[in-house]
């Protein structure tokens, strides 16, 4: 069963303007939260095959909610951030969550270690000093705050539509 592509599109491109807003303005909207979850209500319908109610269409999403609240509370992740990965989440159908779990973790991964290593070569000699005498605030300047997670969110639909994609070509 072939995930549909109308779904794949529109995903795309809901991403792209999600990702240019977290972006520009460091914050997602709750009606993109209420977007998504109004389109997997009506995808109930329109892709039976694909969307039902059970404890497995839910277990990812409700994981991301729990995880995301947990990140947030540690100032880690935005809410709007987990908000938006736990709605998102149930537009995908329940056999892909896997796979696309998968590209999110190793996208956030990949990023995570790009921006670790870029902020440390870039304020290598602010880090050292903090580091020698010390100064916890010193060393958390050099790192920054939260990141814009939606464009890693978008970069793994990018990776995750490719593999998803090749099912059409077999």
């Amino acid at each position: 069963m072939n995930f549909p592509l109308v779904l794949l599109v529109f995903l795309a491109v809901e991403l792209a303007v999600v990702s240019y807003i977290d972006i520009k303005y460091r914050k997602i909207s709750n009606y993109w939260s209420l977007l998504n979850i109004s389109l997997f209500l009506a995808s109930l319908f329109v892709f039976p095959k694909f969307f039902f109610f059970s404890f497995s269409t839910f277990f990812y999403p409700l994981v991301f909610l729990g995880v995301g609240f947990f990140l947030f509370t540690l100032k880690i992740m935005g809410g709007g951030d987990s908000k938006f990965l736990f709605s998102f989440f149930l537009l995908v159908p329940e056999m892909y969550h896997e796979l696309f779990f998968l590209k999110l973790i190793y996208s956030t991964i990949a990023i995570g270690l790009y921006l670790l290593i870029y902020n440390t070569a870039k304020n290598f000699d602010k880090l050292a000093l903090s580091v020698k005498i010390m100064d916890v605030r010193g060393i958390k300047s050099v790192y920054g705050t939260k990141f814009a997670y939606a464009p890693v969110i978008a970069i793994s639909w990018v990776a995750f539509s490719w593999d998803v994609l090749k099912e059409y070509f077999k």
